[in-house]
């Protein structure tokens, strides 16, 4: 698995609109972000330069131009998610998945639909393991 760098809220905002569209002009993402969440393109310019640095996005010249450059996911959003969740359980639960799935239920009632959905879920956890 890739390594995955650390990405902030803000950062996390930006990488949206790069998995959601890869090969993103920067003035796209700076257009979305401003509808989103309001930021100035200063604010939206920092954060894409951030996420290269980190070497969570890449960029290329645009063909053609001099002056536009299109950004990229170096990492998948799928990649990020299952980092954060393993940060997210051994932060919380000391990588315990038991305890963390008894506190959300605690507060929460499942619905039959929801119950089977979780008991194939655990089933096809099983049946890799087999494998």
């Amino acid at each position: 698995m890739t390594k995955i760098p650390p990405i902030t809220d803000a950062e996390l905002e930006v990488m949206r609109v790069l998995w959601a569209s890869p090969n993103c002009p920067s003035s796209e993402v700076v257009k979305q972000l401003a509808e989103q969440v309001g930021w100035s393109p200063n604010t939206t310019r920092t954060l894409l330069n951030r996420l290269v640095q980190k070497e969570a996005a890449g960029t290329t010249q645009e063909e053609g131009s001099k002056r536009n450059f299109l950004f990229y996911p170096l990492i998948s959003e799928q990649e990020y998610l299952k980092s954060e969740t393993k940060s997210f359980m051994k932060k919380l639960y000391g990588g315990a998945l038991k305890p963390m799935l008894a506190n959300f239920l605690q507060d929460k009632k499942l619905n039959e639909k929801e119950i089977d959905d979780l008991k194939a879920l655990f089933d096809e956890s099983r049946n890799n393991d087999d494998r």
